[in-house]
């Protein structure tokens, strides 16, 4: 270790050089990582939702479809905005009324319950369906294309449009959650540390990690606008305490060492030890996320393990040789840290410790049944702003023509039209079907199929299937209309084995069926695998479970407030923050503990120990809570999209509640167990 460190501070000009250099490469792989705003297409491949949006794109180049509402517009006009949308590279289909009634049969000559469907208070609809997938970049575009050449009597809805709009939104606040997170914490380590320049450091040595990790994410092909938006913020909040030690060690070395590169060389030395080993349990957190169904979560995932291994080679690394190269500057603007030392925070713990334990006892079952009770929503639409021009499109085609919700049933071509109708009309006597339509509905209501032009026809139906659709009034992802779909998919298996129901109404239902199981696995592996390394770490077996407890019961609260405030919160939030939580603030826990563990070794009574291992871990667990508070709380407050903010929400208050919870349960459950500590931690044996 002391070798790497001699090695880092001789040739630290060469490396500060090569580490600026690298930033070009980086930003390269930044500019050319496809962003996906799309989180349906982290489904599984396997599960038959996503086997029938590959049929509709590969055997009827139907990736996606849009419904365009149509306000006041002759049908002339209907018919010539058709043919401009046709023109489009993207487009495979466009259909309306207007193509079965031309400009000379009048509406009124339409069956009632055709006619209902699809003209209400001068208003049509237009489907246009589209060659590449939902979240496609050709699909974005062409949604955007449509936008430009239609007017204000033109509204586009579906769920392309809710991605473009998620997109641009996205991209509009990201500097801003940058710029916002680097200034609180820059408060922060300006009030904790005693030089006003070394807070830059820090902040351009993270920023210089975050630009590796997001360069490298090149090598993924894409991520995910969550784990884009959060993921700067989140790796300055985790890693800054590493950065920290590494100046407080070399200021410490500098006390007993004049010679500044001897000094740092030391420094690093011994923030290897500390800062890799307890780095492995937020890594191994934020891996845990891999074992989810979604794979949002490996997104995020790797993402975020990959970004706190660059955080802890940069402070390793590269923050030595800015330290040194400002060591002048660093001197001159030296002064008194204005952080208080806390040392009633410690007095506190280990005086009322009884207090805390039964504080402990009353606030578990209260915290847990919010944990167990908070609500949740799927629907991403409710993630983002009314103002939208997809929102207000979706929710303009839900109060006019009641389509909430439509699929599409892919079923057998060569089953006879009173078959279908028969399996139609059970369909529709389901609670929130609105309408059907097929080819055998319209030869019901008496319009032939000999005067549906071959070109629609074909789009349609193919040598293999018919394409069937079914309109629910039911909102996305609700549990009327998850039993909708189970019900739908029951009879339309009745008449063939093999039809399957696709849209966006069976894949959300597949989201929150796996997204629930997730929210189980996720969480079990992400203790077990932290609880195995803790075991080595701490050579305990008592004290895993202790530290685990603790931080478990910090996110009980954290995720139970929102059931005290009737605040529902977003799905993946429910799945993710407990493990980002748990790997990002045990180390709080394992720090306190270590020098526990430490100070019982060399004679001290338990109190004296716990109370030694407080004095001079409060400070750095205080600075370190409140810059993963300030790194994400400032994007919770200003962000617009409301998946991200509730993310970054949870993650500010987590920080806040793991802090108080290891600051005062914790050890209060060393001074409880210290006996049982003793006898099952290796090297303790001897202590008294």
């Amino acid at each position: 270790m002391e070798k790497l460190g001699n090695f880092i501070c001789k040739h630290r000009k060469i490396i500060l050089l090569i580490s600026l250099i690298l930033l070009i490469p980086s930003l390269i792989g930044i500019s050319m990582t496809r962003i996906n705003y799309d989180i349906l297409v982290y489904l599984p491949d396997n599960i038959e939702t996503i086997q029938g949006e590959k049929i509709l794109s590969s055997e009827f180049d139907m990736g996606a479809f849009s419904i365009i509402i149509l306000d006041n517009m002759p049908t002339k006009e209907i018919l010539k905005l058709e043919e401009k949308i046709k023109q489009l590279d993207n487009v495979e289909m466009v259909i309306s009324a207007a193509d079965v009634l031309g400009t000379s049969i009048p509406v009124d000559m339409l069956p009632e319950d055709i006619k209902d469907k699809i003209y209400k208070d001068d208003a049509t609809i237009m489907m246009a369906t589209f060659k590449e997938g939902i979240s496609d970049d050709k699909t974005i575009e062409t949604i955007e294309i449509l936008r430009n050449i239609t007017d204000e009597r033109c509204k586009i809805s579906g769920m392309t449009a809710v991605v473009l709009d998620t997109r641009d939104l996205s991209n509009s606040e990201i500097s801003i959650y940058v710029i916002i997170a680097v200034i609180l914490c820059l408060v922060v380590l300006e009030i904790a540390l005693d030089s006003y320049v070394v807070p830059f450091l820090l902040l351009m040595n993270i920023g210089i990690a975050i630009l590796y990790n997001m360069g490298t994410n090149v090598f993924l092909g894409e991520i995910s606008y969550i784990t884009k938006a959060i993921s700067s913020v989140l790796q300055l909040g985790v890693t800054m305490d590493f950065a920290i030690f590494l100046y407080h060690s070399y200021m410490q070395e500098k006390k007993k060492e004049s010679n500044m590169e001897k000094a740092m060389a030391t420094a690093i030395s011994k923030t290897m030890t500390s800062v890799v080993g307890s780095s492995f349990t937020t890594i191994a957190g934020f891996l845990a996320l891999c074992s989810m169904n979604l794979t949002l979560g490996k997104d995020i995932g790797i993402v975020m393990a990959k970004g706190v291994m660059f955080g802890v080679i940069c402070v390793i690394v590269v923050l030595p040789t800015m330290i040194l190269a400002f060591n002048r500057i660093i001197e001159k603007t030296k002064h008194k840290p204005i952080m208080p030392k806390f040392t009633k925070i410690k007095e506190f713990a280990i005086k009322h410790y009884i207090f805390a334990i039964i504080a402990f006892i009353v606030i578990l079952p209260i915290a847990y049944y919010g944990y167990t009770h908070t609500d949740i929503y799927y629907n991403l639409d409710k993630s983002l702003p009314k103002t939208l021009q997809s929102i207000t499109a979706n929710s303009e085609l839900k109060e006019k023509f009641n389509m909430v919700s439509t699929e599409i049933i892919l079923i057998d071509k060569n089953i006879p039209d009173s078959k279908i109708n028969e399996m139609l009309d059970k369909i529709e006597q389901l609670d929130g079907i609105e309408w059907t339509m097929g080819l055998a509905k319209l030869s019901d209501f008496g319009v032939p199929k000999d005067i549906i032009p071959d070109e629609i026809l074909n789009k349609i139906q193919n040598e293999k299937y018919q394409l069937i659709i079914v309109n629910s009034i039911y909102e996305m992802a609700t549990d009327e209309l998850n039993s909708q779909v189970n019900l739908v998919n029951n009879i339309i298996k009745e008449y063939d084995e093999n039809a399957i129901l696709a849209g966006e109404g069976p894949l959300m239902k597949d989201l929150v069926e796996i997204s629930d199981h997730d929210f189980n696995s996720v969480n079990s592996v992400s203790i077990g695998i932290i609880f195995i390394i803790m075991i080595f770490v701490l050579k305990s077996i008592s004290l895993p479970v202790i530290l685990i407890i603790v931080i478990e019961f910090a996110i009980f609260i954290n995720m139970g407030i929102p059931c005290y405030t009737n605040t529902e919160i977003p799905f993946i939030a429910s799945i993710v923050i407990g493990t980002i939580q748990l790997g990002a603030t045990i180390d709080y826990a394992i720090l306190i503990t270590t020098k526990y563990i430490n100070h019982r070794k060399e004679s001290l009574s338990k109190k004296e120990a716990i109370g030694n291992a407080l004095e001079t871990s409060i400070g750095s667990i205080i600075v370190s809570g409140l810059c993963f508070f300030g790194a994400t709380f400032g994007v919770g407050a200003c962000s617009k999209i409301e998946m991200i903010g509730s993310l970054c929400t949870l993650m500010a208050r987590g920080a806040i509640v793991s802090m108080i919870t290891v600051l005062c349960v914790l050890p209060a459950f060393l001074i409880v167990f210290d006996k049982l500590i003793i006898k099952t931690t290796i090297g303790m044996k001897e202590v008294k």
